[in-house]
């Protein structure tokens, strides 16, 4: 047991988000995403399983420890919706609501392609399965920086 720390964030997600360097992602995906397969290819080279949660709830928890790297567009991406590619299905925006509470601005989620999405899944670092059970529930995570105490000081 830790103090400040989230329950829910097992060892082996503590220690993936710890080991995260800036500019490495961190992929989502709801339970009908291939995660073994593709998770097989990334840095990882297996999945987590954060199978009891949403995919809004495993966002919340896991940006209460990793930051973001917002200095770039695509800091978070969703699978695009087939054949609707304008349309946010409801699990995007609630997924979309907990990155703009946590990082205290208000970006848009990118959106890429299907398979576009599981390429780019392929290159992460890491793969973690909710217990997402609605549709288009992917997201991928880049990892920002967190600044010194003084970012000015050299």
């Amino acid at each position: 047991m830790l103090k400040g720390i989230d329950h829910r964030l097992n060892s082996d997600m503590l220690g993936t988000l710890r080991a995260m360097g800036h500019g490495d992602t961190i992929v989502l995906v709801d339970r009908n995403f291939p995660c073994q397969s593709v998770a097989a290819q990334t840095t990882l080279g297996k999945p987590l399983l954060m199978e009891n949660l949403s995919a809004s709830e495993v966002t919340k928890i896991i940006l209460s420890v990793m930051p973001i790297d917002d200095f770039v567009d695509d800091y978070a991406v969703a699978m695009e919706v087939v054949g609707a590619a304008d349309e946010t299905p409801k699990v995007q925006q609630e997924v979309e609501a907990e990155l703009k509470a946590s990082q205290g601005q208000d970006k848009a989620l990118q959106k890429i392609e299907r398979f576009a999405f599981y390429e780019a899944a392929k290159n992460a670092y890491a793969v973690v399965q909710t217990g997402e059970t609605r549709f288009y529930g992917c997201f991928i995570f880049k990892k920002g920086v967190i600044a010194p105490d003084d970012v000015f000081e050299v």
